[in-house]
Formats: C-alpha cells, structure tokens, sequence
C-alpha cells in the first residue's frame, strides 16, 4: 500500500469514485466506510465523483457530477484525471470500467474492493475496510508531514443532497469559467 499514497500526492487530478456500495448507507458499516473516504478525499485533497447508478446517463451527461458507468474513459478525458480510486463499485460493473479505461486512458487506475479485488486495475487491493482506508489516510498525511506536497490542480467540490447538485456562487463561477 505504500504505492498509493505516492500516486494520489503525485497526481494533478486525483479523484475517487465511490459506488453505490458506499454511497447508499444500507448498514452502519458502509457508513463508516463512507466517512473514511471523505476524510481521505479531504486530506489529500481528491476530488470525489459518484458511480451512484449503472443506468447509461443518455443523452447528456454532466461529467463534472458523475461518471457515466458505461463510458467511464469520457468523464476521464473531460477531467484530465490522471489517478483514480474506485472503491464500493460492484466487481462485474467495476471491471467492465477499468477495461474500458485502461484501454482507452492513461489513468492509473487503483481498486480498493472489498473482495478479491480487480486484475484490469494498475493497483488493487483486496477486502477494503474503514480501517484500511483510515491507514491510507494516515499515510498520505505521514507523506505530507514529510514535506511531500499534493501536486493537486485547486478544485471546488461539488456537493450534493436529496435534492440533487447544492449550488453555491463560487461552483457556479467555477463552473462558467471552466467552459
């Protein structure tokens, strides 16, 4: 695991894709692996763009909200993202992304599932809990306390509720300027 905290601090736009595994609390375990993610994707900083459904996202897609499980490579491209993380992606929807990234990206791809893991990615690593997320968390700190620095583009997180897109001034600016 010592890898992966250089390739998130190494990354210009790291990013973590959360599936529905983690996004949806269906049990109080799932929660506390979710809030291990988001202190993760804090302390690095990472940016976070939800696989939340597996229904192709036709005709439009909003790629800066979330990854179109069918075409992950487009969202890819649109971010420039240079190093994920998929973590609470279900295994045959999960590997069917990482192909098609691996195939069609030079992301370097990292898996943190919580079974066998996944061979398509460039690092995977298997039976992924709370507790091995919080030890990658504590590593990319320990790096940082070392003085290694986040290469990190600055981002504004999107944020989301029941509702949809929470939309502030300064993601709207960033939005339109962006374009």
């Amino acid at each position: 695991m010592s890898i992966v905290p250089k390739k998130i601090l190494e990354a210009k736009v790291p990013t973590i894709f959360p599936g529905p595994l983690v996004l949806w609390k269906w049990n109080d375990h799932v929660a506390e692996k979710a809030r291990a993610i988001k202190e993760l994707a804090d302390e690095a900083p990472m940016r976070l763009i939800p696989m939340a459904d597996y229904r192709p996202k036709y005709p439009k897609i909003e790629y800066e909200v979330e990854i179109n499980p069918n075409h992950p490579n487009l969202t890819i491209w649109h971010n420039k993202i240079d190093a994920c993380i998929f973590v609470g992606v279900h295994c045959h929807q999960a590997n069917l992304a990482l192909k098609i990234i691996r195939g069609g990206t030079n992301c370097y791809t990292m898996a943190m599932c919580a079974q066998a893991g996944h061979e398509d990615a460039c690092l995977s690593f298997r039976d992924a809990s709370a507790e091995k997320i919080k030890k990658l968390t504590a590593a990319v700190k320990k790096l940082k306390s070392q003085g290694v620095k986040s290469q990190a583009v600055s981002f504004t997180q999107f944020k989301m509720d029941r509702n949809g897109l929470v939309v502030s001034d300064a993601v709207v600016a960033e939005y339109e300027n962006a374009r």
